[in-house]
């Protein structure tokens, strides 16, 4: 099955913004991972100040939703602009069904992560279509 969840960029404040989500919402965070705890080849190491901001969070707030956010500055390549921020994340079950909607969607747009194999899934790519809308695509 598909499933759709929204995906929020912070500018370093991402754990502050979920613990208060957490606080309306309920519930308890399924993942929050930082930055220091990513596998890293040497030329690619975190820069200390970014080390313990958040790489990953997700937080059901609801039957089949999770919110999820990271942190985003300029060391991770990103200029964090308040309306680019949120990004459409789709979980898919199988790799081909990964390959049609990330093939799909990115026609005629920008890729900025190919679909690949990640430490975290069998496929996960990022593109903006070209209306200028975000997408992740994962398959685990």
């Amino acid at each position: 099955m598909t499933q759709i969840n929204p995906y929020i960029a912070f500018n370093g404040n991402c754990e502050e913004a979920f613990s208060f989500y957490k606080s309306v919402f309920g519930g308890e965070f399924t993942h929050i991972g930082r930055f220091k705890d990513m596998p890293c080849e040497e030329d690619q190491k975190i820069p200390e100040e970014d080390a313990e901001k958040i790489m990953h969070v997700s937080l059901p707030i609801g039957t089949g939703t999770t919110i999820m956010g990271c942190d985003s500055s300029d060391s991770f390549g990103k200029n964090l602009v308040i309306g680019n921020n949120i990004t459409i994340s789709i979980n898919v079950d199988n790799e081909a069904e990964a390959h049609r909607i990330f093939n799909g969607l990115s026609d005629s747009g920008n890729i900025m992560m190919p679909l690949n194999k990640t430490f975290w899934a069998a496929l996960f790519g990022m593109f903006t279509d070209k209306f200028g809308i975000n997408w992740m695509i994962n398959c685990e």
